[in-house]
Parts: C-alpha cells; sequence; structure tokens
C-alpha cells in the first residue's frame, strides 16, 4: 500500500533493525519503545487491521513467530507480552496490521488504560 510507513520499512525503503524474517512476516525492534524489548511483527502483505480479510493461515505465522522472537530477544525464561491494538480507539497508530511484543521488565498487572479517566 503506497504510503504506509510499514509497506516501506518490509520493503527496505525505511531502515529498521531487523529482529526476524520468514518469507510472510517480518520482525523489527520499535523504534519508539513502550518496554526495555520491544518488537513489532508485520505482515509483509499489506492488511490494515485484524477485520481486513487477514488469512486464517497468515495470523498463525504471525503468531507462531512470536516464541521465536521472544528467543531472540532473551524473553522466552522471564516472559512477555503480545499485543494487538485494533482501530483507533484501541491506540492503533499505523494503518497496517501488527503484533507488539514487550518484556525486559515486569509488567504492571493492570492490561488496559483508558484516556481520560
Amino acid at each position: 500500500m503506497e504510503g504506509c510507513v510499514f509497506c516501506m520499512i518490509v520493503g527496505g525503503e525505511i531502515p529498521s533493525r531487523k529482529v526476524y524474517e520468514d518469507d510472510r512476516v517480518y520482525a523489527f525492534d520499535d523504534i519508539t519503545p513502550q518496554a526495555p524489548i520491544h518488537v513489532l511483527i508485520v505482515p509483509k502483505e499489506h492488511h490494515s487491521d485484524l477485520a481486513d480479510d487477514v488469512s486464517v493461515e497468515l495470523m498463525g505465522r504471525i503468531f507462531s513467530s512470536v516464541p521465536e522472537i521472544a528467543r531472540i530477544k532473551g524473553l522466552d525464561d522471564a516472559g512477555y507480552r503480545v499485543v494487538v491494538n485494533n482501530g483507533e480507539d484501541a491506540g492503533q497508530t499505523v494503518g497496517h496490521l501488527h503484533v507488539h511484543v514487550l518484556g525486559g521488565r515486569r509488567m504492571s498487572h493492570g492490561m488496559v488504560e483508558f484516556a481520560g479517566e
């Protein structure tokens, strides 16, 4: 998709720090990390979000890469959080499906925070 920052990263037009890659997904370090380790996993084909006709096979590929990425980043023993923000109200800031893998510190118990509360 023209103008999509994640498509440009996957295509090599924008540099990134690659963590993992296979024929369907690309994972890289987030440039604005929300934890000491923050990796984004994106499908190589453009899908704006979870409702954008994403195949079960592709979702499986995305999520099956998570344990390998956690191992690469040294999170597999201590644990990590996996997050998908879907849509504006959920905090999705890039209109390309992506999964966050966060770790490197103990996470708080609560999973959500609501704006304005």
